[in-house]
């Protein structure tokens, strides 16, 4: 009789904290990298062919230091958002190409046409230089 008391004290003491420990692991492990799936889009670049620039136009570019050129004057960003307001009460069916050195962060880029997107142009443009051909200017 002894011995069969001992392997059911045996069954009653088995250590539930390890497996708890774990479920709460798997648990937090798949709560960080769930949300992160719908980030994770496989994004290919676009082909640096397009049409003609417009005619048109004007350009707002983003140079090397960071500082937004329009009308081949460095402006400082509410000027230039009073600047295209203006320019879209003149001549509203007036394109916007964006230009923008490629060692700019992606934010920066974001705000300037954000800008230009604030004072109220819907047709707006990334200029980028064709692959092949360094002279050549294109928009995608």
């Amino acid at each position: 009789m002894p011995r069969k008391r001992y392997q059911i004290d045996a069954i009653d003491k088995i250590d539930m904290s390890p497996l708890i420990d774990l479920t709460f692991m798997l648990l937090i492990v798949f709560m960080i990298t769930f949300p992160m799936l719908d980030y994770s889009v496989d994004v290919s670049p676009p082909e640096m062919t397009a049409d003609k620039l417009p005619d048109n136009s004007k350009t707002v570019a983003l140079n090397n230091k960071g500082e937004i050129v329009f009308n081949n004057l460095v402006v400082a960003p509410e000027e230039l958002l009073n600047d295209l307001k203006h320019l879209r009460t003149i001549d509203p069916k007036t394109s916007i190409l964006v230009r923008a050195d490629g060692k700019r962060p992606y934010d920066e880029v974001i705000y300037v046409l954000k800008l230009v997107k604030d004072s109220g142009f819907a047709n707006v443009s990334l200029v980028t230089q064709a692959e092949n051909n360094n002279d050549s200017r294109k928009k995608h």
